[in-house]
């Protein structure tokens, strides 16, 4: 779009040219792991503008329907979204500026304000697009901050101008930083005349339509970006002292005997636990003293299904969580982050990476290595071998009948399998190739419910959840799944919470799994919280999906009372979700502290680690965390953490939530450093 169809727009302000009601349009295309998986199309005229936005990675995605217009000053006067979420929830959102009066509908309710200066309204559901126009409106903003709609404010930084080349001829583009949306910054990215031309999002790029050759430079350039951010977020909160760190006066969480220990003083030196000595041991000259003030330490957890990013990375770590096993990813950017992580250039927990392989479909996860073939598939267990990854996840397109040469191949070199149920396989069949792990519960329980012939690539894998609740646990076929886990000493980790989410979310409330955390959070993500994950539109689909999750949980329980080694993951990125996680696994039967024992020891020894972490004993890496209470009689005490230690840094919650807007659980212990 030139200068003179922006001004035409309202977008831009020229005393010099007149406005002039112009039509434009602008097409770009939503490109996912290299691959194009939908569009996003913006037809201007004059004030007006009318968007279609649909993509869809791994069998789903958003389908949106946007009208808005903006006023002079080049703010939103009149907004509607219409259309469904990722996984299918309803979106019917409503915005309007009426004089200095803005009301709102979205899926978490409505809301009135009073405007007493120009603010930006924020849209729940928009597409990038809107990204460009909350730009355009903060650079003629004099400090770039504007407040926002319906709370918190925005803020515009410009990090660099470069040239992209593409079918329409070299464009001058320019880099912005967009925060006060997200925990996280958004990048975007701006042609000369002040349009949207990209933006990314995570492992995506939304790109102006004959410009898809700049995918690999504009990802790269974000995650440059968000690396710059987390070097600097290391370098206010991690704490290192040249000097042995005495923490007085805790009680210890000792896995072996499910209890805690008098009050002790543990001593850390460099990376390592140096000593556990009894609270009134003498220090030695120049130590450094933290108060543990009669707290309980607990060895770091593990968030056993993560898709970690330095979002996720540095948030985990601030949980109590030092150690994510990631569940597929970008193979080079997670290699490059775990580099940055391991050499103490950026904050968050140590990763153990796990080698993706799927199949190609129309509905493939872009994501790891993508297989065409059965001897490409085995070609990709070697090259996760070969770099050293522990484990293979499979995922739903390959190919079932490549499975078992898939799985002698992993297991020859000495490799855990586990995996989704590919499509058209059940979960007996991949027992008898050869798991040793299934993800996710619903993967196990879908072979009960299908139908032959029903395609798991897309959300049916979630949505079919809602005829479990009348499935009779007893039943033939499901006594013989169960039967095969257990006598195969097959592990499940089931991400209870993500399934908690999707089928117990609902508009305007506040998700069970929230209730004690969201408070804490930034307006945006409070309000974002407060919507449906699925559509719920069809008689008797609420009461399904309530009595979806009541069957799932009975089925974990029966599966964790069998003795199966129950995995604790999330999928939903860990930290304050892995919290809820652990949460509910009371439900399936077990107490808090045998739940503290399965996070943090049990889950060290099953990634083979256990001679370095999962408890705190003399020798073993200082991976810690330590909170005021007693978590082996109520496990919320690990929602309000005052000190994380991971590998001997020292770090503090409350320093960490700062840069991400989070209003802090607890206050940092106090320390005393030797006199110099």
């Amino acid at each position: 779009m030139n200068r003179t169809l922006l001004l035409a727009a309202g977008l831009l302000a020229s005393a010099s040219l007149p406005s002039m009601a112009v039509a434009a349009t602008e097409t770009y295309t939503v490109i996912v792991g290299g691959r194009t998986v939908g569009h996003l199309k913006a037809d201007t005229n004059g004030a007006s503008t009318v968007i279609d936005y649909d993509y869809k990675n791994n069998g789903r995605g958003p389908t949106i329907a946007e009208t808005l217009t903006l006023g002079a000053d080049g703010l939103p006067t009149a907004w509607t979204v219409k259309g469904a979420t990722t996984f299918g929830g309803k979106v019917d959102e409503k915005f309007a500026l009426k004089g200095k009066t803005a009301s709102w509908t979205d899926s978490a309710g409505s809301g009135t304000k009073r405007v007493g200066e120009p603010s930006l309204y924020i849209s729940q559901s928009a597409s990038p697009w809107s990204l460009g126009l909350y730009a355009r409106a903060l650079l003629k903003d004099a400090d770039r901050t504007m407040p926002g709609l319906p709370g918190g404010n925005v803020k515009l930084e410009k990090i660099e101008t470069f040239t992209a080349n593409g079918t329409g001829g070299p464009v001058e583009v320019t880099a912005y930083a967009l925060t006060g949306i997200d925990l996280n910054p958004n990048y975007l990215f701006l042609d000369k005349d002040g349009a949207f031309f990209a933006s990314t999002q995570g492992r995506g790029v939304t790109v102006r339509k004959g410009y898809e050759g700049e995918d690999d430079r504009l990802r790269a350039m974000a995650e440059k970006l968000s690396a710059a951010r987390y070097a600097a977020i290391q370098k206010a909160t991690a704490h290192n002292f040249d000097a042995p760190i005495r923490i007085r006066n805790v009680r210890i969480f000792d896995p072996k005997t499910l209890a805690l220990t008098a009050p002790k003083s543990v001593v850390v030196f460099r990376d390592s636990i140096a000593a556990v000595e009894e609270l009134n041991s003498p220090a030695t000259p120049g130590e450094v003293t933290i108060d543990g003030a009669g707290g309980t330490l607990v060895a770091g957890m593990t968030e056993g299904h993560g898709h970690a990013s330095e979002d996720d990375a540095v948030l985990n770590l601030a949980a109590g969580i030092t150690s994510i096993r990631d569940m597929g990813n970008n193979n080079t950017e997670m290699l490059a982050m775990i580099d940055r992580i391991e050499k103490g250039e950026s904050a968050g927990s140590r990763i153990v990476p796990s080698g993706f392989i799927e199949g190609r479909s129309p509905f493939s996860s872009n994501n790891g290595i993508v297989a065409e073939t059965e001897q490409q598939a085995v070609d990709a267990v070697r090259w996760y071998a070969a770099r050293g990854f522990p484990a293979i996840k499979i995922y739903n397109s390959i190919k079932p009948e490549w499975v078992p040469a898939m799985v002698a191949e992993a297991h020859k070199l000495d490799m855990h399998v586990m995996g989704h149920v590919p499509a058209f396989a059940t979960a007996d069949q991949m027992m008898a190739a050869g798991y040793d792990e299934l993800t996710h519960i619903n993967q196990f329980v879908l072979g009960w419910i299908l139908k032959p012939g029903e395609d798991t690539r897309n959300l049916l894998r979630l949505t079919a959840l809602r005829r479990l609740p009348g499935l009779d646990l007893d039943s033939a076929p499901v006594k013989k799944t169960m039967a095969t886990i257990v006598e195969k000493k097959i592990a499940i980790d089931p991400t209870l919470v993500i399934h908690e989410a999707f089928t117990q979310s609902r508009d305007g409330q506040v998700p069970p799994g929230m209730v004690d955390y969201l408070d804490h959070m930034p307006i945006s993500t409070q309000r974002d919280a407060k919507r449906a994950w699925v559509d719920l539109s069809q008689a008797g689909d609420d009461a399904a999906y309530r009595g979806a999750f009541d069957k799932i949980v009975e089925v974990v329980k029966r599966l964790n009372a069998s003795g199966v080694m129950i995995v604790p993951g999330t999928d939903m990125g860990g930290a304050f979700t892995y919290h809820r996680e652990l949460e509910l696994y009371q439900k399936i039967g077990m107490t808090p502290a045998q739940i503290l024992k399965r996070a943090t020891w049990d889950m060290a020894a099953f990634l083979k680690q256990d001679q370095q972490r999962g408890s705190i004993e003399r020798g073993k890496l200082a991976d810690f965390f330590l909170v005021a209470g007693d978590p082996t009689k109520d496990l919320k005490a690990i929602k309000a953490i005052r000190m994380v230690v991971k590998n001997g840094t020292v770090y503090f919650p409350s320093e960490i939530h700062s840069h991400f807007g989070i209003a802090p659980f607890a206050k940092a212990p106090a320390i005393v450093e030797p006199k110099k």
